[in-house]
C-alpha cells in the first residue's frame, strides 16, 4: 500500500529540513512523541537506528492516547532535502518512508510517502487509517507551527548583537 500526506508551510524549505532532520530531537520538539532515542552508534553510511514511541490520541478531551512504537533506520539527504526511514522492527517492519521537502509558493511543501506491503494487505489499510495518517498529520502540523514561528521572527532578533568594544582602562 502506498499513501501520501502533505502540508504547506510558510517557511523556507531549509528551515523545515533543519528542524526535522534529526529524529533524536523529535521527542523534545513534538508533544505527541514520548521517545525518539538512538539504538547504538551512527553507522558508517550515516544512518542511525532510532526507537520511536508516539501517542495516538483516542479521546483528546480526556487525554487518552495509545502508545505506538516502532524502530527505524533513519538518514537525512541534505542535497535533496529528503528524510528517509525504513522500519526495521515492530508491526510496521518493512515500511519505507520518504519525506520530501520542496520549495513552494510562499515557502515549502512537505510530503510524506509511506510504502507498506505486509503479508496481510488489509493490515496496511488499518495501519494507515488509524495510526500512520493521524500521527504523521500531527507531526507535520507541529513542524509547520514551529517553522512558521521561527520564520516570522525578524532576523535581527535571532542574531546576537555585537559585543561591546573593549576599552582600555584609564591610566
Amino acid at each position: 500500500m502506498h499513501s501520501t500526506i502533505g502540508i504547506d508551510i510558510a517557511a523556507p524549505p531549509a528551515l523545515v529540513f533543519g528542524l526535522a532532520r534529526d529524529p533524536e530531537r523529535w521527542a523534545r520538539l513534538l508533544p505527541h512523541y514520548a521517545r525518539s532515542r538512538a539504538v547504538g552508534a551512527r553507522r558508517t553510511d550515516g544512518s542511525l537506528v532510532v526507537d520511536f514511541v508516539a501517542r495516538r490520541t483516542l479521546v483528546g478531551v480526556l487525554g487518552l492516547a495509545l502508545p505506538v512504537t516502532w524502530r527505524a533506520r533513519t538518514w537525512a539527504e541534505p542535497g535533496t532535502l529528503r528524510l528517509r526511514f525504513v522500519h526495521v522492527a515492530g508491526a510496521t517492519k518493512g515500511m519505507d518512508v520518504t519525506w520530501r521537502i520542496d520549495a513552494a509558493s510562499g515557502g515549502a511543501r512537505v510530503v510524506i510517502d509511506h510504502d507498506f506491503r505486509p503479508t496481510v494487505p488489509l493490515f496496511a489499510v488499518v495501519v494507515d487509517r488509524f495510526f500512520t495518517r493521524p500521527i504523521a498529520s500531527r507531526t507535520l502540523a507541529t513542524f509547520r507551527d514551529l517553522a512558521e514561528a521561527l520564520a516570522s521572527v525578524p532576523r535581527d532578533d535571532c542574531e546576537e548583537s555585537e559585543p561591546p568594544a573593549k576599552t582600555n582602562p584609564p591610566t
